[in-house]
C-alpha cells in the first residue's frame, strides 16, 4: 500500500523533457491559432478564444505528463476535473473542431511524440485551410432571408418589388406573408439566391425605392437552411 501511494508522487521525466514537451505544445498551439484565424468565417470571432487554443495545448501536455503511466493519477485528475463547469456555449462547429485539435496535439506533445505533434498540426491545419478556402466539399450557393413590410395600394406596386427580385435573384421562394400593425401592411419573408456578381447593397437600395415598402432586412445564417 505504501509503495502504491509513493508511486503517485514519483515523477520520472527530467526538466529537459518537460521543457521540450511544453515548448512543442506552445509552438503547435501558435500554429493552430494561425490556422483558426485563416479559416474562421463566422461573425463571432474572439481573440480570447484564439489565445485559449494556445494555452489549451500547453495545459493538455502538462496534464498528460502528470498522468504518465500512473492509473491512480488518471483517476485523481478525472475527479478533480469533474468539478469544473463550462457555461460558455460553443455555437460554431469549427470552434469545436479546433478545441479537439488543440487537445489532440497537446496530448501528443505531452507523451513526447514531438514529430507526430508537429506533423499532425501542419497536415490537419493545411487540410482545414484547403477545405475552407476552396469549398470543394460544400455547395457554393448562398441563400439569404429577405424580410420587409409592404403597404402598397395595388398590384402595381407589388409587381415593382417582384420585378426587382427577378432582376437580382436567380432563386426566389416565398415562405411567409403576415399582417402587421392594424392590418394595412403585410410582412413578406423570402429565401433568395443572388445572381453572380450582384451587390447586395445595390439590391437593397433599389428595393427601398418601391412605394410602400419599408423595414427591409437581409439575413444570412446557416441555421436557416
Amino acid at each position: 500500500m505504501v509503495q502504491e501511494l509513493n508511486s503517485i508522487f514519483e515523477f520520472s521525466l527530467s526538466f529537459s523533457e518537460v521543457f521540450q514537451n511544453i515548448l512543442v505544445a506552445l509552438v503547435c498551439g501558435i500554429i493552430i491559432s494561425f490556422f483558426y484565424r485563416r479559416t474562421y468565417q463566422g461573425p463571432g470571432y474572439l481573440n480570447s478564444f484564439v489565445n485559449s487554443l494556445v494555452v489549451l495545448s500547453m495545459i493538455t501536455a502538462i496534464v498528460i505528463m502528470i498522468i504518465g503511466n500512473n492509473l491512480a493519477r488518471a483517476f485523481g485528475l478525472v475527479g478533480a476535473m469533474s468539478i469544473i463547469r463550462f457555461r460558455t456555449a460553443v455555437k460554431e462547429t469549427l470552434d469545436i473542431i479546433f478545441i479537439f485539435f488543440a487537445l489532440a496535439i497537446g496530448m501528443s506533445a505531452g507523451v513526447g511524440l514531438h514529430l507526430l505533434a508537429v506533423t499532425g498540426t501542419l497536415f490537419v491545419g493545411v487540410v482545414l485551410l484547403f477545405l475552407t478556402k476552396t469549398n470543394v466539399l460544400t455547395p457554393s450557393q448562398k441563400d439569404f432571408l429577405l424580410q420587409f413590410s409592404f403597404s402598397g395600394n395595388g398590384s402595381g406596386d407589388e409587381k415593382m418589388f417582384l420585378g426587382i427580385l427577378s432582376k437580382y435573384c436567380k432563386r426566389i421562394k416565398l415562405i411567409n406573408v403576415k399582417s402587421v400593425g392594424d392590418g394595412e401592411a403585410s410582412e413578406y419573408s423570402y429565401y433568395i439566391g443572388f445572381k453572380s456578381k450582384v451587390s447586395s447593397t445595390e439590391f437593397l437600395n433599389e428595393l427601398k425605392t418601391v412605394k410602400g415598402l419599408k423595414q427591409v432586412n437581409l439575413f444570412f445564417d446557416e441555421e436557416y437552411f
